[in-house]
């Protein structure tokens, strides 16, 4: 019952990204071109709500629907892990066209040639499971 919860809110999600344009490459080709606002603003609305929810669970020990306490560690501050993941992820994605989370929103949209980033992403996440504890963090 409680992976049923977790597809309808990610199809929820999934038909809202879809809907807002947010999967739309070239919504996200405009973003990298600094043509258009809109993904600014989706992006944006997302930092702002996640920042606030996230310092709200911080400070009000909220409990998760098991009953624990939800905790959020601090993550390391360090400089090169950041810079090198990012510039890698916005690489991979001002390539692709899409983020993780908009290519199995295409997929679902019927957009199949997406199925080759969907497999290479899946294929680079398992090389990095591999080298994980080989790679500075």
């Amino acid at each position: 019952m409680k992976n049923l919860a977790y597809i309808i809110v990610g199809t929820c999600l999934g038909i809202v990204l879809y809907k807002s344009e947010a999967a739309s490459w070239f919504r996200i080709y405009e973003m990298f071109q600094f043509d258009s606002f809109h993904m600014y603003g989706i992006i944006g609305s997302a930092l702002a709500v996640g920042v606030v929810l996230v310092s709200l669970i911080k400070k009000s020990k909220i409990k998760s629907f098991s009953g624990e306490i939800i905790s959020i560690p601090d993550k390391e501050k360090t400089f090169a892990r950041y810079i090198i993941g990012g510039t890698l992820f916005g690489l991979g994605w001002a390539l692709a066209g899409a983020c993780p989370g908009p290519m199995y929103i295409l997929v679902g949209a019927g957009y199949w040639p997406i199925i080759i980033v969907l497999v290479g992403a899946l294929i680079g996440a398992f090389v990095y499971g591999i080298l994980r504890g080989k790679l500075p963090h």
